[in-house]
């Protein structure tokens, strides 16, 4: 499975946006399942149900902390990288922006999970 399809799959079977991208790549890194559950779980529905910055956005952004923490200028080039192409193919990193969107995009909170997921995985594979 890729990493967009197991970020979906996770966010169908119960764990919240930013959750199912954090728990995609976690053990790649070293974390494990459990910790990442506990870490990102106030970040879902646009941190903790408010509707600002989208989950799957956030959780991407931990796995580019895991991935390039150690290097911040690194770490801010990714992860700004990861979101210009991420509001290019889905107009927002707004919760309530990407949630407007759904009658005309027909976007689910599962799609986002699998496009941060699949993004994210041809970034850090550079």
């Amino acid at each position: 499975m890729t990493k967009g399809e197991i970020a979906k799959n996770n966010f169908q079977n119960g764990c919240n946006c930013a959750q199912a991208v954090l728990l995609a790549f976690c053990e790649d890194y070293g974390m494990e399942r459990e910790t990442a559950l506990t870490i990102a779980a106030g970040f879902g529905s646009g941190m903790a149900g408010l509707r600002e910055t989208c989950g799957t956005v956030t959780g991407a952004n931990m796995v580019i902390g895991l991935a390039k923490g150690k290097n911040r200028m690194e770490a801010n080039r990714t992860f700004r990288e990861f979101a210009d192409r991420f509001r290019e193919k889905n107009g927002s990193l707004v919760c309530k922006e990407l949630l407007a969107a759904r009658i005309k995009t027909r976007l689910t909170c599962a799609d986002l999970c699998y496009d941060a997921g699949s993004l994210l995985e041809e970034i850090l594979a550079k």
